[in-house]
């Protein structure tokens, strides 16, 4: 029997385009896939925002996504057998989506969970396609090309933008996306507390930097490879760009995880391919510190202001430092590179000579990274880019933030642990399980965020396939010839890069991101050391008819439900821009009517038509509306119990209706789903004390007891809460405000002050007190507070001093309030 080799099993079974003859379908399905991924990350990448801005391109990804199946199926129908552990892989795809299928029964949010869903499916059909149209050589470096060309192509547009040609950059692609709004591409370049980041077409400075990243390896590793000078020279050419690029991300993570993942990808290159690397790298980031300060500069500047002149200056600078490295590129592979080759040879052949240069490496990126941050080398860098290396240390809060993403990640996987809670759990129930009040609707950590969604089953599922591939690619890539080896690394480039940055951020809540990566397990796969399997062979047409016809059946579900989403999102938003436009209630109802009937707990259209439906009752008390508009509401929170907004509406419909005991018990009750909302606590205290109150003029001890009890629990957790706070590490942002607001203290003050707790009311009240006594509710708080004292025999002339000075009335009012007794 012989032994089965790199990319082949012992008996060939795929018989895929022989002799380089591709059908037409196969060219159709080819240049479809190509311009599919041309199309994806225009879309903001295809973000998944979890929110309605973002998901009409995620649906139409979804649609063109389903088509594409079709194509392949009826271009390789014939080849599809399940013999082979690459065959089975196929089958293995499905269990993906299929877990977040699973995970619907537990979903924190069946919006958001259907949503992944879909997103899967996506990955699903783009691993499939993956699979076989890679086996073909010559398909093989088509894709190679269109996804260097494209990736080339994010890059120019992302340094339009940032070099003042931003109208014009969304001019060339305004015609085929919504994220071009007031004549720009959105946020291509961000602004945020570090000044402005490129981003391109991301939004995103940090995912733009992984992307960056896997494309810089990629094209470094092009360029070793192309036997063509002019493959030589663009490859060259586009290595200052994107580390230019990765510089203005002001990406730390990017700027960390970089060398960590050059030195893992040089153990897989001989040593003179290890050589040229670094020494193209070398080459590139030279000119990179050469050009950044003007190319840096003239963004900033033209951030700003427009200017001809300051736009043309930066340009040359990266245009001739580009030229230059290309030109050197060219040279070096043309003269120098199989020289080197030969003269390395016997190192080469040595045991383990593939690890003293990365080893070497690692040394030399540790020493240069110390000589970056702590001595004045620095200051070649801009002072943008200086602030950023200096505060890369494990004690700087976005570290520590993202610890404590992955310990509150823990804790909520302990109540979701077998299938989690859904796709989007993490945006969803976050605020359920955080542990101080950031605000961060993505878990900065892709399996982490995997985990919690899937469940320790769906996450199990998922790593046995990503490391089954990896490993049994590896092992073949280990046996076979450099020339034969280098026809997928791409491929594993690719894959690996963002994988690796991805457990430090959440790039794949792009799913344009995760079609690279399910693109690239799938050129992995097409290639791997591929083995039969004996015991789950199965021979003939029927097991073909039956695997087509599963897939087929499922696409065409998939279609459908991809156009119908498609209709309900045009139509929420078809309604959103009817309420700016109408006051009309049958306009609007009949608007969200076209949405609802699709998807009847599409959250923002329910929300909206349970709006409506409360005016018009608030106008008019017919007992109809109010039912309708509940209605609405119930059946929204029985799909998305943990929507605060959909919380906040039943609770002001209740009150509307004057509900008050049912609203009431209603923010009490979920006040632990959002531990860290200060507005919901505030709302909750004032709550008590108001009810309370009214108890207490009725003579309803009981009812007045209980308000004020939940009053004083709530009031507690705050200063807990603030307690807590100060316990975080130093570095480490706290995040929203989580304080003692004037209403929380004079509202808690009134209840203890109730409660003849006078010592204890005067020391709450204290706190929400100001300098401004002009301001009518300061006023009030003094009132209570210098009555507070008076009743435990204290007094603080200061405040009543401040307070008589600006409401001499004041002193009556206070004396009225010390004399009562409860």
């Amino acid at each position: 029997m012989s032994n089965p080799v790199y990319g082949k099993s012992a008996k060939p079974s795929s018989g895929i385009d022989p002799k380089n003859q591709i059908s037409v379908t196969r060219w159709i399905l080819v240049i479809g896939f190509i311009l599919f991924l041309f199309w994806a990350p225009f879309q903001i990448a295809l973000f998944n925002g979890q929110m309605l801005n973002f998901e009409k391109p995620i649906y139409w990804a979804v649609l063109i996504s389903t088509l594409l199946m079709f194509l392949w199926i009826a271009s390789y129908y014939k080849e599809i057998k399940l013999e082979t552990q690459r065959d089975w892989l196929l089958v293995a795809v499905l269990l993906l989506p299929l877990t977040y299928v699973i995970s619907l029964i537990s979903a924190a949010s069946h919006y958001l969970a259907t949503n992944m869903v879909l997103i899967q499916c996506i990955y699903a059909v783009v691993f499939a396609i993956g699979v076989y149209i890679l086996q073909s050589k010559q398909i093989n470096h088509i894709i190679h090309l269109a996804i260097l060309g494209i990736s080339y192509v994010i890059v120019g547009f992302g340094l339009l933008n940032w070099l003042g040609g931003s109208n014009l950059a969304a001019n060339l692609v305004g015609w085929f996306t919504s994220a071009v709004q007031n004549g720009k591409y959105i946020d291509a370049v961000m602004v945020d507390s570090n000044g402005p980041r490129l981003t391109s077409v991301f939004q995103y400075a940090n995912t733009y930097a992984a992307f960056l990243m896997a494309l810089l390896f990629a094209s470094i590793f092009s360029l070793v490879r192309s036997n063509k000078w002019y493959g030589q020279l663009t490859h060259g050419f586009m290595l200052v760009p994107i580390i230019v690029s990765i510089m203005l991300t002001l990406s730390r993570t990017g700027l960390v995880l970089l060398p960590v993942v050059f030195v893992v990808l040089l153990l897989f290159l001989k040593p003179a391919k290890q050589i040229l690397w670094i020494i193209y790298c070398l080459i590139a980031g030279a000119a990179t510190v050469i050009v950044l300060n003007p190319i840096t500069s003239a963004g900033l500047a033209l951030h700003e202001q427009y200017s001809a002149s300051t736009a043309l200056n930066g340009w040359i600078y990266l245009i001739v430092a580009s030229i230059a490295v290309a030109v050197l590129a060219w040279v070096i592979q043309s003269y120098a590179a199989s020289r080197l080759t030969n003269g390395v040879q016997r190192w080469s052949d040595r045991k383990l000579s593939s690890l003293w240069i990365p080893i070497g490496s690692s040394i030399v990126a540790i020493i240069a990274a110390l000589l970056l941050l702590f001595t004045s080398l620095k200051n070649i860098l801009p002072d943008s880019i200086q602030v950023r290396l200096e505060n890369i240390n494990f004690n700087q809060h976005s570290v520590l933030e993202r610890f404590t993403f992955y310990r509150d990640a823990l804790k909520l996987l302990a109540d979701y642990p077998i299938i989690g809670a859904g796709g989007g759990a993490w945006a969803a129930l976050y605020e359920t399980y955080q542990n101080n009040p950031y605000t961060s609707r993505q878990a900065h950590n892709f399996f982490m965020q995997y985990l919690v969604e899937v469940g320790i089953l769906g996450f199990i599922i998922f790593m046995a396939f990503m490391i089954f591939i990896i490993w049994k690619y590896i092992r073949g890539y280990i046996r076979q010839s450099e020339q034969d080896r280098e026809s997928h690394f791409l491929y594993f480039i690719i894959t690996f890069s963002i994988l690796v940055h991805s457990i430090l951020d959440f790039n794949m809540s792009y799913a344009f991101i995760g079609m690279l990566v399910f693109l690239g397990f799938g050129g992995m796969a097409a290639v791997m050391d591929n083995k039969p399997l004996k015991k789950l062979s199965f021979k003939g047409a029927g097991i073909r008819y039956l695997y087509v016809g599963a897939v087929g059946i499922l696409s065409i579900f998939v279609l459908f439900t991809s156009v119908r989403y498609l209709q309900s999102s045009y139509a929420a938003v078809d309604a959103q821009q009817v309420v700016q436009t109408s006051q009309d209630f049958n306009e609007i109802k009949t608007a969200l009517d076209k949405d609802l009937s699709i998807r009847d707990t599409h959250p923002d259209s329910l929300l909206l038509m349970a709006e409506i439906y409360q005016q018009v009752y608030t106008q008019t008390q017919d007992e109809q509306y109010y039912n309708e508009a509940m209605a609405w509401i119930n059946n929204g929170l029985e799909e998305e119990p943990y929507n605060k907004n959909m919380l906040k509406r039943k609770i002001s419909l209740l009150q509307t209706k004057g509900e008050n005991e049912q609203a009431f018990a209603i923010q009490e009750e979920k006040a632990a789903n959002f531990a860290w909302d200060i507005d919901w606590y505030e709302t909750l205290i004032s709550q008590a004390f108001e009810y309370g109150y009214q108890a207490l003029g009725n003579q309803d001890t009981a009812k007045k007891d209980e308000y004020f009890a939940a009053g004083l629990q709530a009031y507690q957790h705050v200063v807990e809460g603030i307690e807590h706070l100060k316990t975080l590490p130093e570095g480490q942002l706290q995040g929203r405000a989580f304080e003692i607001t004037p209403a929380i203290a004079l509202n808690a003050g009134k209840i203890q002050f109730m409660k003849n707790q006078s010592a204890e009311s005067a020391a709450t009240l204290k706190q929400g007190l100001t300098e401004d006594m002009n301001d009518p509710a300061n006023q009030e708080l003094a009132r209570w507070y210098l009555a507070s004292l008076q009743k435990a025999g204290q007094t603080d002339e200061q405040v009543y001093n401040q307070l008589i000075g600006t409401q001499p009335e004041a002193d009556e009012q206070i004396d009225q309030l010390a004399s009562l007794n409860f």
